[in-house]
């Protein structure tokens, strides 16, 4: 039996089971639960990009490009304000907060549909404010435990397959019974309600960490505006240098999944929508392995700086194997899936494992939400600014040439920046042990 959870007042009988059984059972279920929650907002940010707009321009742009500017301002204010609002979340507020950001969400695409085009781009913008802050909500139920990293990597799977899930469901709407672009990604949300409000269910039925989690992982508290400065002022080398990988990460990212039709199109597969999802699978079971077997590490130090080497690795595939694919030494496909292995291994490493063995190697009493949400903050406003320049000044380029020239950058960036943040907490963590007594 586990160590008493002293945070939770009245357990209910589902909870009482999970403490219960606090090993394999427990994985499963919080594992589900944060997987279909965060699979089913998907329902709700990508389908539209399934579609195709075609012919539709505003501003002298294709109306698709409109849309995910729209969608991409709104996401990143979002991370801007989840800076504070998650950074700060308190546990009783966790399920409220989570209904109301995924029904206003809905609501936008209703207004979407039944707006007339062109004004309805704007429903994108508001789409996107509620959308930023799920990640940080639905993780917070998962961290500071000794299996967090496989429930992390569980949850992280879910946006590796996800985005390919639902737009091929969206797509199917739209080639097979007809329904119009603007109507999709509202119909494509409606089907995933009953599994996003299963999903809400289950994450409010895991009980808190328990005093072995907190005594391994250090107490995860809500952090006020004076935390968060200290502990900025704390690690800052290590932050910026961070942060500037997931920038690089989340351009790169954002690019293989907003234009992945484009993309798979271009390398001669437009006639197989199915390609979306079954190219995604074997990037998440190979990441899902290698992320959830750190779990096994109980060392923070080691499971620390191992990460930070798969970051690193990450990032060299993608360099390696883009010029192997310039030089037409590898299949296209077999290109395409292990861009997605390179960048899902570093970029889901940040979500599950990197933050979270951060504050228990350094013993401060913080949250991942405060360090994952000033990352995906500059993360998402970079990748807004690479979209704008595609759209106004390399408009000639196509996107698979943009693409390779992304990867080639990203690659680099990552393998530069990643061997100067292992310096710099190396040294960092000497420093800490040789401070103390």
């Amino acid at each position: 039996m586990s160590l008493q959870h002293t945070q939770l007042a009245s357990p209910s009988r589902v909870q009482q089971w999970l403490m219960r059984n606090d090993g394999l059972v427990f994985i499963l279920f919080s594992a589900t639960a944060a997987f279909i929650t965060y699979c089913s907002m998907y329902a709700f940010r990508k389908p539209f990009t399934a579609a195709t707009f075609e012919g539709l321009t505003l501003w002298g742009m294709d109306y698709k490009i409109v849309l995910i500017i729209a969608q991409a301002i709104g996401y990143t204010l979002s991370k801007f304000m989840g800076i504070k609002l998650v950074s700060e979340l308190t546990a009783s507020r966790r399920v409220k907060i989570l209904i109301l950001l995924m029904g206003f969400a809905w609501l936008t695409l209703f207004l979407f549909a039944i707006t007339p085009y062109p004004y309805n781009f704007v429903w994108l913008f508001f789409n996107g404010l509620p959308l930023g802050m799920i990640w940080g909500v639905v993780f917070s139920f998962l961290e500071g435990r000794r299996f967090t990293e496989l429930l992390g990597a569980a949850m992280a799977s879910s946006f590796i397959v996800s985005s390919g899930f639902v737009k091929a469901g969206g797509k199917t709407l739209i080639d097979n019974y007809g329904v119009g672009d603007f109507w999709m990604p509202f119909l494509t949300g409606l089907l995933f309600v009953p599994l996003l409000l299963l999903g809400i269910w289950m994450l409010q039925q895991i009980p808190p960490p328990n005093a072995e989690d907190e005594q391994q992982r250090t107490r995860r508290v809500p952090m006020t505006s004076a935390q968060r400065r200290a502990f900025f002022l704390t690690f800052a080398p290590g932050i910026i240098l961070s942060v500037l990988i997931y920038i690089g990460l989340t351009i790169f990212r954002d690019i293989r999944d907003n234009f992945a039709v484009e993309l798979w199109a271009a390398l001669g597969y437009a006639d197989a929508p199915e390609i979306l999802v079954l190219s995604e699978i074997p990037v998440a079971i190979a990441v899902l392995i290698i992320i959830g077997s750190m779990v096994f590490i109980r060392n923070n130090k080691v499971a620390f700086f191992a990460n930070q080497v798969a970051i690193l690795s990450g990032g060299l595939i993608v360099l390696v194997m883009t010029f192997l694919f310039v030089q037409k030494a590898v299949d296209p496909a077999l290109w395409m899936i292990v861009m997605g292995f390179g960048m899902y291994l570093p970029y889901i490493g940040f979500h599950t494992l990197l933050f979270e063995r951060w504050i228990a190697l350094f013993r401060y009493q913080s949250n991942i939400g405060y360090l994952m949400y000033i990352s995906d903050a500059f993360g998402y406003l970079g990748s807004m600014a690479i979209l704008l320049y595609k759209n106004f000044g390399a408009q000639q380029i196509s996107w698979l040439n943009f693409f390779i020239t992304t990867a080639i950058v990203m690659g680099s960036v990552t393998v530069l920046l990643s061997g100067l943040a292992i310096g710099y907490f190396w040294r960092k963590e000497r420093g800490v042990v040789s401070e103390q007594p």
